[in-house]
């Protein structure tokens, strides 16, 4: 297959998921539950649906990161439109099997948040992988282990921006947005299934690579190598300050060059 071909092939396809997604959106933004609370809960969605816009020309991401993205948006959707306490997944399971999931798992809260949370690791881990690997060169035991952390601190700062918006905005409105149910641990454990997510998703990444990349162990053992043996902190300060004193008395732009083929510390 040609580039051409596959460039026109991937547009298409993302074309298509975003004219499923928006039809899908915007029969979901037709009489939410409550209106505040959705007009809150995708405000960041239109922020990263406009990022993925943008970016789609300069640095378009694989079809699988897309179809990723695609369903976490989808299942975001959904828990925006009844907002995430009420969505009424005991009354479809109740129409489709003749009982509802909470009678069959004995839970006594509305447990959507919860998926969600554990679908914004899983679902995209993988994604923010692709970003590390393809702009920051991340390599062997990098490449898993910074995308887990970016996704669990994206979770821990959405935890402060509910939190940040419940006191902002206080009574009914406050509390759907925050949707704790009444569980005082509610932000640890939305956390803690997001990292879980996140592990899920790098451990298929993984498993995949191990299967079939000829080089995983060795791109492994390169990624960890020591790869400059000079400490850096003070050390580093000092020879920042001793090569400014070398070059301060040089002409300009031969300092100027001096600095430009100068490693960062």
């Amino acid at each position: 297959m040609s580039v051409a071909v596959d460039r026109d092939s991937h547009r298409r396809f993302f074309t298509a998921l975003g004219v499923v997604y928006a039809v899908f959106w915007l029969a979901l933004a037709i009489a939410p539950v409550d209106r505040e609370t959705w007009v809150l809960e995708n405000a960041l969605t239109v922020v990263f649906v406009a990022g993925l816009l943008v970016t789609r020309r300069r640095f378009p991401l694989s079809r699988l990161s897309y179809a990723l993205v695609f369903a976490f948006l989808g299942l975001h959707a959904v828990g925006s439109h009844y907002t995430y306490s009420l969505v009424p997944y005991d009354a479809w399971s109740e129409a489709l099997f003749g009982t509802s999931v909470s009678e069959l798992t004995g839970w006594q809260r509305n447990h959507y948040d919860r998926l969600v949370h554990l679908a914004f690791g899983a679902l995209l881990g993988y994604p923010a992988r692709e970003v590390f690997v393809r702009i920051a060169a991340a390599r062997g035991f990098w490449g898993y282990f910074l995308p887990l952390i970016l996704m669990m601190s994206l979770s821990v700062g959405y935890e402060l921006i509910e939190w940040g918006a419940a006191i902002a905005f206080g009574g009914d409105l406050g509390i759907h947005y925050l949707g704790t149910q009444g569980d005082v641990w509610d932000g640890h454990r939305d956390m803690a299934l997001a990292g879980l997510g996140a592990v899920l998703a790098m451990l298929a990444t993984a498993g995949v690579n191990l299967a079939l990349q000829r080089d995983f162990a060795r791109e492994w053992h390169e990624s960890l190598r020591v790869k400059r043996a000079e400490p850096l902190g003070e050390t580093a300060i000092r020879e920042m300050l001793a090569a400014r004193k070398e070059t301060s008395g040089a002409v300009p732009g031969a300092a100027a060059d001096a600095d430009a083929g100068r490693p960062e510390r």
